[in-house]
């Protein structure tokens, strides 16, 4: 049975591959996980624990290769094959991911951008040439992209997702502020952007009162400090 990895040390996969990508481009060897936590800010046992999920790869007193541990993340996140996405939306938002070069590097190739204004097709965003939404049917059951990008407004992409789908894309990237309900076998990776705004603003107005609740204890502490004098 394979085992079940958790979606929290998931989510800390590509923040590994991130740090020692940065360690392989200053040339370091090796590092422990002490080393590795003090950068990262996660603790070296969350760290030790992360990577025993799939096997390790440390030596004890040794620490990590960083050059086979970059190499072995990356396979485990798939960046060893190469995923076709095709977007699906050519506003701001599916400008800027079309543009982003280091998609094509971590082996995400952009094929196709779709969009139905007829003032944007034909045009070009990052190498790759704006077709009409008309073509997408054709376009999806012919080259048989893996991943659906969509930045389009959330009144489209419900339909939209259902459409890429029974045409054989199996992933999807979701932009749009929507909730999809897809066959169980699609990969769904939601990008909620309004919402990690929000939890942005949530911290920001926890640091704050944190930082008022100090400022008011400080002053107490002083306050009793002058009166015992």
């Amino acid at each position: 049975m394979e085992k079940v990895i958790s979606t929290a040390v998931i989510k800390r996969l590509p923040r590994y591959y991130r740090y020692l990508g940065e360690l392989r481009k200053k040339e370091v060897v090796r590092i422990s996980s002490k080393e590795l936590s003090e950068r990262m800010n996660v603790t070296a046992s969350q760290i030790r624990q992360d990577l025993n999920n799939f096997g390790g790869f440390g030596q004890q007193g040794y620490g990590y290769n960083v050059e086979y541990l970059y190499t072995e993340i990356g396979k485990i996140l798939g960046l060893d094959q190469e995923h076709r996405v095709v977007i699906i939306g050519a506003g701001n938002l599916g400008q800027a991911i079309a543009n982003y070069a280091d998609f094509a590097r971590r082996g995400f190739d952009i094929t196709a951008v779709f969009d139905v204004k007829p003032e944007l097709i034909g045009k070009e965003i990052g190498n790759v040439k704006i077709r009409a939404m008309s073509e997408l049917k054709d376009y999806v059951t012919k080259q048989k992209p893996d991943i659906a990008a969509l930045a389009l407004p959330k009144e489209y992409a419900v339909q939209v997702a259902n459409d890429v789908v029974s045409w054989g894309v199996s992933a999807i990237w979701n932009f749009a502020p929507v909730e999809l309900r897809l066959p169980k076998h699609v990969v769904v990776e939601n990008v909620h952007l309004t919402e990690s705004l929000m939890r942005l603003s949530y911290n920001i107005r926890a640091a704050q009162i944190k930082k008022n609740a100090d400022t008011q204890k400080n002053g107490k502490d002083s306050e009793c400090a002058a009166t015992t004098e």
